[in-house]
């Protein structure tokens, strides 16, 4: 738990409710954790954050201690939904307008919020992903073996789910092992938290996955066919994989974000946890604009 902070449960939609933490008072703020994470992974940015605003930390759908439906279809972790999810606990907290950052899949479901939801959404930060549709667009070869696990969740229900549940320690552990710069970030206690509670949600992680090579992409296409933009102020915070893989950062997001504030961080992927100081001062400034 992040110390300081009151805990509930809100329900959002039909048989899901949402795991919460909630501290300070002010403008609110949510903040959407990633893969493979809790909402603890706001720890340090939240309790800093919660000085001067409303912060709101919940596990998303299918991860955490929140509910894990199982997967009826693609809609059941398209992040238009999950997005929805957001924006009903924020208006159950009492929100009807609210600041969004999000990191990893995190990002992907406020990515999402702020072009479903803009009315709702007063500003918008996202940390090292590309839009689902770009991402897809810039994994190619060789390169694309760095997001080998895009391509294992992206297959039809059983074999990944069963693949990963047979060695679950190992191969969410991997990416917590690669993807930190500095080790000491996630301590022993904070590991075992994230492993236990993605060792207990594999077929909801795999449906999120899933629905990222399906619905997520054609929801993203149908939005640039239409010139749809993100209307709020956005930053983006990223470790330099265009350079990495051959793709321009800034351009594929300001094709998406009019307001754009894009930054390369030099820590590991797991940066709110990493470099906490330097992503509140970001979200901070964010907020200013």
């Amino acid at each position: 738990m992040i110390n300081g902070f009151d805990y509930r449960r809100v329900p959002v939609a039909d048989g899901v409710s949402l795991n919460v933490a909630t501290a300070g008072s002010g403008s609110p703020i949510v903040l959407l954790h990633g893969f493979p994470q809790t909402h603890l992974m706001w720890r340090h940015v939240a309790a800093d954050l919660a000085a001067d605003h409303t912060v709101i930390c919940p596990d998303l759908r299918g991860y955490g201690a929140s509910d894990k439906p199982a997967e009826a279809g693609a809609g059941t972790y398209a992040k238009r939904t999950m997005a929805a999810d957001v924006v009903a606990l924020a208006r159950e907290l009492g929100f009807e307008r609210f600041a969004l950052a999000g990191h990893d899949r995190g990002a992907l479901v406020a990515f999402r919020a702020g072009l479903d939801h803009p009315a709702a959404i007063t500003h918008l930060a996202c940390m090292d992903v590309l839009p689902t549709l770009d991402m897809w667009d810039v994994l190619r070869g060789a390169d694309a073996a760095v997001g080998f696990h895009l391509y294992l969740m992206a297959q039809p229900p059983g074999l990944p789910e069963r693949m990963i549940a047979a060695s679950a320690d190992a191969f969410f552990g991997h990416f917590l092992d690669l993807w930190t710069g500095d080790p000491r970030a996630i301590p022993d206690d904070v590991r075992a938290a994230y492993l236990d509670a993605c060792r207990q949600a594999v077929p909801s992680i795999v449906a999120d996955y899933r629905a990222s090579a399906g619905i997520d992409a054609e929801h993203d296409r149908a939005d640039r066919e239409a010139g749809e933009r993100l209307r709020m102020p956005v930053t983006v915070l990223q470790q330099d994989w265009g350079a990495a893989l051959g793709y321009d950062a800034t351009a594929l997001w300001r094709a998406w974000a009019p307001d754009l504030r894009h930054e390369v961080v030099t820590c590991g992927h797991f940066m709110a946890e990493e470099a906490p100081a330097d992503i509140t001062k970001a979200l901070r400034a964010l907020l200013t604009r």
